[in-house]
């Protein structure tokens, strides 16, 4: 019987692909795991199950995923383990949970690597470098797409090399080396000319259209997405052809002519409906409604643009859930309805503020080549650096003297660092100059709001993505150079965390100056935020935050006064934690007769206002309140607590 039951599996497993639909391979599985099958069995079943559901039921594929991991575990079949793992990390990578996917891939690995299997190392090695290309770390993304295709030249497998050159060639294009990404997709074209492999080359003539778009050669784009239409057409390939047709729209929205753009964009829609690629029919849709826009269609427009904002949302595509309002905007705009205009404002600046982390990530990618130039050149002082040691060990004299020079190094690039950081706070202020200059100068409300999203962004795009840099640098210094002085470490340390500091304080900043005023609600998200974090970093104390519910909901402050109150509480709060000694922090908003009253209140051990001096962070909180007209105290007694009081005048 047993004997039976594993040839039936292994028709099942190795020929049922080419006869049935998944489903049909579903239901032969289940049928094979009701007759109690070996262990080995078992889990190749639960595995299969898993990768038939990828495309059937996401939930379905992670549930037998797990069991395959769970009983490989338990029987001790390290096989199944690694090959579950390997599933799971694809399940991940579908979900768009990159690092968990990584996670998992790399737990893959170790198998593969202890049974020299190198073609599944390679497969891994190729997984991985996608994955790191999906979360903008290109260094690694490069490392292991290099990886794979030594093994895969080393075993003259010229189809799973081809492939591999196209990812590198993707990531080149990522770093917008755009002539390095066309002269590799070019060369991987002739490879699947060669092969006929049609699939290949649909997808190389689009990558190949897409790298000349790039490069502003617009006829060469055309070109080639025509070739690529014309043999995903003969064999039916649906999904290139849903990409080609998409970018194709794209084109011809840019040349703006707008029939043929639409026309695209709907037989890419169609497509991809077809496919049930919810995100690939969002982008379409919302593209059709700015278009519909666009020719002035607008019941048209508002229609698409309902649908793909339905399904960015469904997917959790941020992009294009903020693209769909965007358009949304003008069209509220056009129909001169203000409250949707100022709703859909809101809507997109809180999602904008969402994905600032991804955006400052992409700026990083900017300065690749340069980190790739600095990290060869720290191979080649490594290998002198070795070479010397070993051909002057006995002279002492000269070892003091390469120690010297590394030394010296380390200074010197410690000291551009400091000075790299004093222009950038340069800047910053330099920024705020402006910023203050311009607000006063703005003669409407209109104008006012135009020149604060300007400005926001130029901080965003342009400082955010500095202040980021200077981390990764240091980081960098820290981990290449293998820093043994632990002074040098501390002061590399805190320069690190004052930079992460001044991005959070800039991002509260663009928070504050994309709004033409702050309502309560706003300011209770963000000091809810704010205590979320601090809860986070202090575990040993407790914190709560209450709004009485006499204080009316519309209750709204203008940009600066807003800006000013939440930094109030967040020194308070700092102060707090720093140096109270508390195991409790209690902030609370209540309605006083004339305003409103703010509450910071901690259990900590007090101190003697006569004795003890007042330092900066007093100063600047009643410097603010000053500014906005608000009275400040602060009552304190040893051993029973401080509390902070902020009284806000309706009418300040």
């Amino acid at each position: 019987m047993n004997r039976l039951l594993c040839i039936v599996v292994f028709l099942i497993f190795n020929f049922v692909g080419f006869s049935q639909d998944a489903n049909k391979i579903i239901d032969s599985l289940k049928q094979v795991l009701s007759n109690h099958p070996s262990d080995s069995l078992k889990i190749k079943a639960y595995g299969d199950l898993c990768w038939y559901y990828r495309n059937v039921s996401i939930d379905s594929a992670f549930h037998y995923g797990n069991l395959a991991l769970q009983y490989s575990k338990n029987t001790g079949n390290k096989q199944g383990e690694s090959q579950a793992y390997n599933d799971l990390g694809i399940l991940y990578y579908d979900i768009s949970n990159f690092k968990k996917s990584i996670s998992y891939y790399k737990k893959a690995m170790s198998f593969r690597e202890n049974h020299q299997d190198s073609m599944g190392m390679a497969s891994i090695h190729n997984k991985l470098g996608i994955a790191y290309q999906r979360i903008f770390k290109m260094d690694s993304a490069i490392y292991y797409a290099t990886n794979a295709l030594k093994i895969y030249e080393a075993k003259k497998h010229t189809k799973y090399a081809a492939i591999i050159k196209n990812n590198i060639a993707n990531i080149y294009q990522d770093l917008k080396q755009y002539q390095k990404a066309l002269d590799t997709h070019l060369e991987v074209s002739e490879i699947y000319s060669k092969l006929n492999d049609f699939e290949g080359l649909t997808y190389s003539y689009t990558n190949i259209g897409n790298a000349y778009l790039y490069l502003g050669d617009t006829l060469q784009t055309l070109n080639y997405y025509n070739k690529g239409i014309e043999i995903a057409e003969s064999q039916n390939l649906l999904r290139e052809l849903s990409t080609l047709y998409n970018n194709l729209g794209s084109v011809f929205k840019g040349q703006k002519k707008y029939v043929e753009a639409i026309e695209n964009y709907n037989k890419s829609l169609s497509l991809r409906t077809k496919l049930n690629d919810d995100y690939g029919v969002s982008s379409a849709a919302i593209n059709i409604g700015s278009l519909h826009m666009s020719k002035g269609e607008f019941n048209l427009a508002e229609e698409r643009l309902r649908y793909g904002l339905e399904l960015a949302k469904k997917v959790q595509a941020k992009e294009l859930e903020m693209n769909a309002y965007g358009s949304f905007l003008s069209y509220y705009a056009y129909k001169k309805n203000t409250d949707s205009v100022i709703r859909y404002q809101n809507l997109y600046n809180a999602i904008q503020d969402t994905i600032f982390n991804e955006r400052i990530t992409k700026e990083v990618l900017e300065v690749r080549e340069k980190y790739d130039a600095a990290e060869r050149e720290k191979e080649i002082q490594s290998q002198r650096a070795d070479l010397a040691i070993k051909e002057l060990n006995i002279n002492q004299k000269n070892t003091q003297i390469i120690g010297l020079v590394i030394l010296i190094l380390v200074l010197s690039l410690l000291g551009y660092l400091l000075y790299k950081q004093q222009k950038l706070k340069n800047q910053q202020l330099q920024k705020e100059s402006e910023l203050k200059e311009a607000l006063v100068k703005i003669e409407t409300q209109n104008k006012l709001q135009e020149q604060r999203l300007t400005i926001s962004r130029d901080l965003h795009d342009n400082i955010g993505a500095q202040l980021t840099f200077i981390i990764s640098s240091i980081d960098n210094l820290q981990y290449g150079f293998k820093i043994t002085n632990d002074k040098l470490n501390k002061k590399l340390a805190g320069i690190s965390e004052f930079t992460k500091e001044t991005i959070y304080e800039l991002r509260d900043t663009i928070w504050a100056m994309n709004k033409s005023e702050i309502s309560l609600e706003d300011l209770q998200g963000r000091i809810s935020n704010f205590i979320d974090k601090a809860g986070v970093s202090s575990n040993a104390v407790s914190f709560s935050f209450e709004v009485d519910n006499e204080v009316p909901k519309d209750f709204n402050f203008s940009s600066v006064k807003g800006m000013n109150i939440y930094r109030i509480i967040q020194e308070a709060i700092n102060n707090a934690v720093k140096y109270s000694q508390a195991d409790e922090i209690k902030v609370r908003i209540q309605k006083l007769s004339d305003g409103l009253g703010v509450f910071v209140h901690d259990n900590g051990k007090g101190f003697d206002g006569d004795i003890v001096e007042k330092g900066n962070g007093i100063d600047n909180m009643k410097k603010r309140a000053e500014e906005i007209g608000a009275h400040f105290s602060i009552e304190s007694h040893l051993g029973k607590g401080t509390s902070v009081v902020l009284q806000i005048k309706s009418n300040s």
